[in-house]
């Protein structure tokens, strides 16, 4: 099959690799339809976040069902799934604990950091971390699921008041999915993106979604921008930033992926106004399933503005301000894409 691995470089190659098997009795194989390019996946390729040289990239899968185990009962061949791909084992402390994305056994299961992933032909599973696409929903709306999994935990870990205000500081795909899902749950919603093309674009995403309730501003127009009581940082190097944005009493969320950011903040600032400050980490396994259901209700696949196949893949991350240049990897100037998708298949499968 065809997959894009990652070099010693940090550069994906689109190698010829050994289809995998269905070895356990619950595994599956799942022919790869699309998968989108997350931000991790951007951070791995420009250093800002490591990867196992040699695996197959790509997380934010969905498929067909093509081969099961012995004891698969659940899925059939055929069937249209959602990729889970934080895999977790279920028998350590923290996952008895019902945080499973903080998983003890976690070497060698991150899909496509340190496991092989999506960004290929096919992809083996087993069935517990695949969940069937429901009735209605396309391809385009299903990728976002993991996405909005990842939300949907960062959310809970605000312990957001219903009705209460929500700051999100970024407004790329994360962002985007994150202002949806608040203000679907009743919360006005504020978007800061510096990025002149993802604001255009976020601004009538989500006022097409939501006549009222969202407001987006560039990192110029900060007077227009009052503290609030949770604020989401969904690009992973703001801490600063967001602790100046929270109201007293206010919840600050670290949500993006960032290795290398560093910042310096004053304690006091954190005492005297009672803030609370969060890392949730991806999503918990019970995130995932509500995640899936609720792809039926919010209109995720506004957020894909372009498809590449397997052998585009520079392209595709040339969208999202990755350059190529001379052997090294760097940021462009701009984005000219908001949720970028790699397809494995140019059938029309949905």
């Amino acid at each position: 099959m065809r997959a894009l691995v990652l070099n010693d470089s940090l550069r994906l190659e689109l190698v010829e690799r050994a289809r995998p098997a269905v070895a356990g009795p619950r595994d599956v194989l799942v022919r790869v339809y699309q998968t989108g390019v997350c931000g991790t996946d951007r951070s791995v390729l420009v250093g800002k976040f490591s990867a196992a040289p040699g695996v197959i990239m790509g997380h934010e899968s969905v498929g067909e069902v093509a081969e099961i185990g012995m004891d698969v009962t659940d899925l059939a061949v055929g069937d249209r799934v959602i990729v889970n791909p934080t895999l977790y084992c279920g028998r350590c402390m923290s996952c008895l604990d019902g945080r499973m994305n903080f998983c003890l056994n976690k070497t060698g299961t991150e899909v496509g950091i340190d496991r092989d992933g999506s960004y290929a032909d096919y992809i083996v599973l087993e069935d517990r971390f695949l969940h069937r696409i429901p009735d209605g929903v396309s391809y385009d709306r299903a990728v976002l699921a993991e996405p909005l999994a990842c939300v949907l935990n960062n959310l809970d870990a605000a312990q957001l008041t219903p009705g209460e205000q929500v700051i999100v500081i970024g407004g790329g795909p994360i962002g985007l999915v994150c202002a949806m899902v608040a203000r679907y749950l009743g919360s006005p919603v504020i978007v800061i993106e510096r990025d002149e093309y993802r604001r255009k674009q976020a601004l009538e995403l989500l006022t097409d979604i939501f006549p009222d309730g969202i407001t987006v501003v560039s990192t110029d127009d900060m007077a227009l921008v009052p503290q609030g009581p949770a604020v989401i940082d969904t690009v992973g190097n703001q801490l600063a930033f967001a602790i100046d944005l929270a109201a007293p009493a206010g919840t600050v969320v670290i949500m993006g992926y960032d290795s290398r950011a560093e910042t310096s903040v004053q304690p006091l600032k954190i005492l005297q106004r009672g803030l609370r400050i969060v890392g949730a980490g991806d999503f918990k396994g019970p995130h995932f399933p509500r995640a899936v259901a609720l792809t039926a209700r919010l209109p995720l696949e506004k957020l894909v503005t372009h498809h590449f196949p397997l052998e585009e893949h520079e392209a595709a991350f040339a969208a999202l301000a990755v350059g190529f240049n001379q052997g090294s990897v760097g940021f462009n100037q701009g984005y000219s894409a908001l949720k970028v998708v790699i397809r494995s298949t140019t059938e029309d499968s949905e």
